[in-house]
């Protein structure tokens, strides 16, 4: 009887649903803007295309730092404590603080410019440890063909950036390098926090013929400021960012952050199905696209070429 009894329990046993193990995966950015947001959201995307649904078999965590460096340490700290899966930090402050704060937990992190000259690995083939992740290193030749087109008698650029950023200070030097090429002098101009970007932009009136943004959390988070400016003093905004067209921007060849957040999301997957991060290579985006703005054109004395605007992906009216 008792043999027959445990053989009963072991056949409903069996023939119960086996509840699927839920993982955790924590993402964190530097500070909320299009651009990051579009990652996350990309990234959350691929996740559920993958079979990982929030609420179901996925625990997705996000925090912002809000724009502080210390708060990024903050949460780095939390998630390594709360030990998930994968953690994923979006931009190079908040891939640094995670990198920092564990050599364990996995970390796929994105929208990194150059994660060698941000010390996130050694080698983009084999970054070896438990990092990987994608880069969005902005296409600076691309950027100054752009500029020439759009402002022919162009001799000096406005740099608008944080200088405290690894990933805008790797963004300079190829930027420089690349002008450089075409007897192009750049200006520097510095914003260490959200509140100094409309003074820095506006040091670079009189000095500058254009002012460029490129990938900079900093800058783009309080892009406003910048483009007031540049409406005010005719001055060209051309960024590396194609999210901040529709803030105001004039044009920008740039990435798809969205997309970069899916290609982040699948490295995910990958870890999540068992490989070793530090054996993947990092990824490159596969693709740019121009984005040009009509009404910031009107505002800041350009004239948008027919060429321009049939080779532009999206047009802001």
């Amino acid at each position: 009887m008792r043999t027959l009894i445990l053989a009963l329990a072991a056949a409903t046993a069996l023939a119960l649903p086996v509840k699927a193990e839920t993982v955790t995966v924590a993402v964190t950015a530097i500070v909320e803007h299009p651009a990051l947001d579009a990652t996350r959201d990309g990234v959350k995307q691929a996740l559920t295309e993958a079979g990982y649904k929030d609420g179901e078999n996925l625990k997705f965590v996000y925090q912002s730092a809000q724009g502080n460096p210390a708060t990024a340490a903050q949460i780095a700290r939390q998630f390594v404590g709360d030990a998930p899966a994968v953690i994923v930090p979006i931009s190079t402050p908040s891939a640094q603080a995670v990198v920092a704060a564990t050599r364990d937990i996995p970390v796929v992190f994105t929208a990194i410019s150059d994660p060698v000259a941000a010390q996130l690995v050694k080698n983009l083939e084999k970054p070896g440890r438990n990092v990987t992740g994608v880069t969005d290193m902005s296409p600076a030749s691309q950027h100054i063909e752009l500029i020439r087109e759009l402002v022919p008698n162009v001799k000096s650029i406005g740099f608008l950036y944080n200088s405290g950023e690894a990933n805008s200070t790797a963004l300079l030097a190829a930027f420089r390098e690349e002008a450089e090429k075409s007897g192009l002098k750049i200006v520097e101009s510095a914003a260490t926090k959200s509140a100094e970007v409309q003074g820095a932009a506006r040091a670079l009136v009189g000095r500058a013929d254009v002012i460029y943004v490129p990938t900079d959390n900093t800058i783009v988070s309080a892009l406003e400021g910048a483009v007031a400016v540049a409406e005010e003093s005719k001055l060209p905004l051309i960024t590396a960012d194609t999210d901040s067209v529709a803030r105001g921007a004039l044009a920008a060849v740039g990435l798809n952050y969205h997309d970069i957040g899916i290609q982040t999301g699948k490295m995910v997957v990958r870890v999540l199905k068992g490989e070793n991060p530090g054996d993947i290579a990092v990824e490159n985006p596969s693709k740019s696209e121009l984005v040009v703005n009509k009404a910031a054109a009107s505002k800041m004395g350009v004239t948008l070429s027919d060429a321009i605007l049939k080779r532009a992906a999206k047009v802001i009216e």
